[in-house]
């Protein structure tokens, strides 16, 4: 159907260039025309204010501007079949209101292309790098890995309807100090850090004495044995690769390459005996150490190698997803990629802290994990497409509370059961009319004339243009607050109109065809968002 923003914008330069050239208006620059949705549906389902933008230079007041735009705009074919109506409002704004042609052609174009519709080619020929999670293996996935989790997977989704070539990727970091803490924690020393069933489990099993070999042996239990079923069975989230801090970046000498570059390119100095790079060079507050005194490289070095490493598989875009707790870290990492020399895009999803709550009160349930609350446990007491749904129902940079008490309600309150019931009933309105050899058929999409069908049309028609600023944005919250918003347009058509009526086929079949579109983007929403959508509830 195309990108309809863009289409009013070129249509409404367009008017304003004829008077121009008809010398209603004084010639002048037409800057940016911003169309968006108005946030209230009797405003119609586009707006502009391009008329107070302009005003001053038109010499004209907002109103009556507007009024000579839409005007033109009127006696332009092509606007006829898109529109029902272009309104001026006080004081100034030009409101556009779809016809039942246009929005009974979107649910044609939905039937026609299934699962494919919303699907654009904006990332065609794009490479995209998407790490996320990437949590030190040395215990259980916790609610932050879940939220990030979560985050990613959908994103990736998203990415790849949107054309991109998208690779999941987790980054282990098997080379730090984080080795010593965990086989201290597993022989249970004076200096051990963790603790946990999990713990207490692995000390069991341990054949080990010296600490880092048990930190290495059990960091691959956690990681093979905890973190990676974790995520296949009960997040549904699946990765690519892997990428080894120790052996796919240490060991195969992409750090000593990063290194080399920063050293030639003259990025780098020495200071009381380190090895520093001038991060400052790219807006970091202060410079950055690679090589301590002592020989023993950071792990800000490790960094720097694993974004060589990147840069070499080709990747036009790379996305960090990181908690809170490394938001400062953003600066320098910028600044490592500036200066080995990467071109492409480099984002940042900062992930807030979850607190699971219920009756007011914070829960505390995992033993597991010592305090930590562990994602398989929320999981196994809610459900995967529960806790999937709530997690991302929020934006990743505010802080959450997961209210336990509606996660658990099997019923229409709780917001994932509300979409996935709209889902599940025209599944089984569609097995009834089946029944009674009714098939739907947009052939007579012009009997749906309702209010309540006209609500549902204008709802799917939103789906394309959504998937598209989610892309660009990386807000994900916002399409499990569209199937709330869909599933609550389809109840209430399903509450107010007869789908299925043996007197009435005509009617029937068209009702049944916007059923099976709504089903269609319902359906995708929800595959996109890593959740189940069933055909029996």
């Amino acid at each position: 159907m195309g990108n309809m923003k863009e289409k009013i914008a070129q249509l409404i330069e367009a008017a304003i260039r004829h008077l121009q050239e008809t010398e209603m208006f004084p010639s002048f620059d037409i800057p940016a025309i911003e169309v968006v949705r108005p946030k209230d549906d009797q405003f119609g389902d586009y707006t502009s204010s391009i008329a107070l933008v302009l005003s001053r230079l038109a010499k004209k007041s907002p109103m009556e501007l507007a009024e000579k735009i839409r005007e033109q705009l009127t006696e332009n074919n092509e606007q006829e079949t898109a529109f029902e109506k272009i309104e001026v409002v006080a004081p100034g704004y030009l409101n556009f209101t779809f016809s039942r042609t246009h929005l009974t052609n979107v649910m044609k174009d939905i039937l026609e292309r299934g699962s494919e519709y919303g699907a654009l080619d904006i990332g065609i020929g794009k490479k995209v790098n998407n790490e996320f999670i990437s949590a030190n293996p040395t215990g259980p996935l916790h609610l932050g890995n879940g939220r990030g989790g979560f985050l990613g997977d959908s994103l990736s989704r998203i990415l790849c309807k949107m054309g991109y070539a998208v690779t999941n990727e987790y980054y282990v970091n098997d080379a730090g100090e984080q080795i010593l803490k965990l086989g201290h924690s597993v022989l249970k020393d004076s200096e051990a850090v963790y603790a946990g069933e999990y713990i207490d489990q692995l000390a069991e099993d341990n054949k080990q004495t010296v600490v880092k070999e048990v930190g290495e042996w059990a960091l691959g239990v956690v990681l093979e044995t905890m973190i990676k079923p974790t995520l296949t069975e009960k997040m549904n989230v699946s990765f690519d690769s892997f990428i080894s801090e120790k052996k796919d970046i240490i060991e195969a000498g992409w750090v000593e390459r990063a290194l080399s570059i920063l050293k030639e390119k003259g990025k780098t100095f020495e200071e009381d005996g380190a090895l520093w790079l001038r991060t400052t060079e790219y807006g970091d507050d202060k410079d950055r150490v690679l090589v301590k005194s002592d020989g023993v490289k950071t792990y800000f070095a490790s960094d720097c190698g694993y974004i060589l490493q990147k840069m070499d598989r080709g990747f036009d875009t790379m996305i960090e997803t990181w908690g809170a707790d490394h938001h400062g870290y953003i600066p320098r990492f910028k600044a490592a990629a500036q200066a080995l020399g990467f071109g492409g895009e480099l984002r940042f999803n900062i992930v807030q802290l979850v607190r699971l709550m219920k009756d007011g009160e914070e829960v505390r349930m995992s033993k597991r994990a010592g305090n930590v609350v562990t994602i398989d446990e929320l999981v196994e007491k809610v459900g995967k497409d529960v806790t999937r749904f709530f997690f991302l129902m929020y934006a990743s940079d505010t802080h959450m509370n997961f209210d336990l008490g509606l996660a658990e309600e099997r019923s229409q309150k709780n917001p994932v059961f509300y979409v996935q019931y709209a889902h599940a009933r025209i599944a089984s309105v569609l097995r009834k009319a089946s029944e009674m050899n009714l098939s739907p058929a947009s052939g007579h999409a012009e009997l749906l004339v309702t209010e309540s069908e006209r609500a549902l049309l204008r709802e799917l028609e939103k789906f394309p243009e959504l998937l598209s600023l989610i892309s660009e944005e990386y807000s994900v919250h916002r399409l499990p607050q569209y199937a709330i918003r869909l599933a609550e347009k389809f109840h209430s058509f399903y509450n107010e109109c007869v789908v299925v009526d043996s007197e009435k086929k005509d009617q029937s079949e068209a009702r049944l065809a916007l059923i099976v579109a709504t089903k269609t983007v319902l359906g995708e929403s929800l595959t996109l968002l890593g959740v189940d959508a069933p055909e029996k509830m």
